[in-house]
Order: structure tokens, then C-alpha cells, then sequence
């Protein structure tokens, strides 16, 4: 019997232990939260059932669907400007000299500290009347040049997506690296022979046989993206007037203040808001890679 269980079930008892924290810790948080969201209750008191009420007061809440459209304007201009300087710093810096070594690493180092941190140092730079950007300007008798972004309703977020670019664009860049580095030599003498020029071996080989890369940091990047909170909080605190306030931020306002039910609710809508674009994304990049046979 042991013998049997052995060589013909061990791979199901194996899987058990992944079986029971993915429930633990995520089928049952789930199960719960959706309860929670059906609730009208603040942590404290007892709950009190109200059906899909917290999720039709979402729809009619101007400032969730304000933090909504944030959330979408972040979450898709960082992908879009991650992937193409990723991209390009990957084409750039792709190779075994010292000078591109030394790149890779300059472009990667943000990546490593906390994106907290990293919105505390940029606001000690660009805070008004005390930051650094301000402080020089002042100096060389520059001030007409200041322009205090952060107050700015128009460009504060364009700012943040800024600094979130430039803070995870060596991530992105390392998977493409990678994909650069599986491409075989062999392909690009092929197409040298046959007359090929720069971008048309760019566009015709390397970009499709980097499709697998693509998709990796697409969804990644995507979902990175519209989870936003520690460099808004670091910079903005979702201000000016909520100009910059996410949804994960607004749900963590709503979580600490009396609308723990109606944060849930809100919680669950963010994981479809994201789940969407995610699915839409794979079918068109499998699609494609289907048609390009890669």
C-alpha cells in the first residue's frame, strides 16, 4: 500500500502544502472580504448587512470614480513608458563591456530602494520654498525657472509617473536582457547576409522573439502600476485636492476611517479594474505571438 501511495500519489500528497497556504491565505481572506463587503461596518461595532449597497454607493461616489480614472492614467502611462524605456535601455546596454555593465547597474540601482524612500528623497528635491531644486535656483538667481510641480493639479501626476519610471525601469529592462540574451547570434548573421538594416532586424526578429519578455513585463507592469500607493503617498499624499489620489489610496483612507465595509467593497471592484486590462493584454500578445509563430 505504501509502495503504491508512493510511486503513484506522491505527487498530490506534494502538492498539499501549496493546496493549504493558497486556501489559508488567499481562498479564505477572499471568502471573508467578500462577506465584508456586503456590510455596512467601521471595524468596531457589529456589522451590519446592506446587501450590494457599499458597491452602488461606489458608482454614485464622485471622488471614488475621480481616484478610478487616477488610477487608470497612472497605471497605463507607467506601463506604456516602462516597457519602451526598458526596451530601449536593454538594446542600449546589451552586451559584456565594462561601460555597459557600468550602465546596467546605474539604471537598476533605483529599483532596489523603497519606493516610499525613494518619493521622500524626490520630495526633499522638489518641495516648495525648502527643496533642493528650489534652494539652487535661488542661489544663481534663477527663481523665474521654478515651477512647483507638486502644487500643480495639471502636473503633479505626470510628475509621480515620472519618478515611478524612472525608479522601475531597470526591472523592466533586466527581463528584456534576458530575452535579448536567448536570441540566438546566428539569426542576426542570417539577416546581415541578407541586407537587413538596424531597424528592420529590430522590428522583424528581435521584437518578436522577445514577444515572451513583452508579455512578462507587460503584466507585470500593468498590474504594478494600478496598485500605487507609496510614491503618491511620499509626494502628494494624493493631493493637490485629491489630483493625484489612487485607489488603493482611497481605499486605505476608507479602511482606517469608519468604512471598513465599504473599503472592502471598493477592494474587490480593484481587483477586476485590474484583472481586465491584465486579460486583455495576454490575448492581444498571445494572439500576436500565435500569428508570428514564436
Amino acid at each position: 500500500m505504501i509502495k503504491k501511495i508512493s510511486s503513484n500519489n506522491l505527487h498530490k500528497y506534494m502538492a498539499l502544502p501549496a493546496i493549504l497556504l493558497f486556501l489559508l491565505f488567499f481562498v479564505y481572506p477572499l471568502s471573508r472580504g467578500i462577506g465584508f463587503s456586503m456590510m455596512k461596518y467601521n471595524g468596531v461595532s457589529a456589522p451590519e448587512f446592506i446587501g450590494l449597497g457599499n458597491f452602488i454607493a461606489f458608482f454614485h461616489d464622485s471622488r471614488a470614480m475621480r481616484d478610478v480614472l487616477n488610477t487608470l492614467q497612472f497605471g497605463f502611462s507607467s506601463a506604456v513608458l516602462l516597457n519602451i524605456f526598458g526596451l530601449t535601455y536593454a538594446l542600449i546596454f546589451d552586451g559584456n563591456t565594462f561601460i555597459k555593465r557600468l550602465g546596467r547597474t546605474v539604471v537598476y540601482i533605483p529599483a532596489v530602494i523603497s519606493g516610499l524612500i525613494m518619493g521622500y528623497v524626490w520630495l526633499m528635491i522638489l518641495s516648495s520654498q525648502t527643496g533642493t531644486y528650489y534652494q539652487i535656483l535661488q542661489k544663481i538667481h534663477a527663481l523665474w525657472l521654478y515651477k512647483d510641480f507638486l502644487g500643480s493639479m495639471k502636473d503633479a501626476m505626470w510628475l509621480i509617473i515620472i519618478v515611478n519610471v524612472w525608479q522601475y525601469v531597470g526591472m523592466t529592462m533586466t527581463i528584456y536582457l534576458a530575452g535579448l540574451q536567448l536570441i540566438p547570434t546566428e539569426i542576426y548573421e542570417a539577416s546581415e547576409i541578407d541586407g537587413a538594416n538596424y531597424f528592420q532586424t529590430l522590428f522583424h526578429i528581435t521584437i518578436p522573439l522577445l514577444i515572451p519578455s513583452i508579455k512578462i513585463n507587460v503584466i507585470t507592469n500593468i498590474i504594478g502600476s494600478l496598485v500605487v500607493f507609496d510614491v503618491i503617498v511620499a509626494l502628494t499624499n494624493g493631493g493637490p485636492g485629491n489630483a493625484t489620489e489612487s485607489l488603493s489610496l482611497f481605499i486605505y483612507r476608507n479602511a482606517y476611517g469608519g468604512a471598513t465595509g465599504y473599503a472592502t467593497a471598493v477592494s474587490i471592484i480593484m481587483f477586476f479594474i485590474i484583472l481586465i486590462p491584465v486579460a486583455i493584454s495576454l490575448a492581444i500578445i498571445n494572439k500576436k505571438q500565435i500569428e508570428m509563430g514564436v
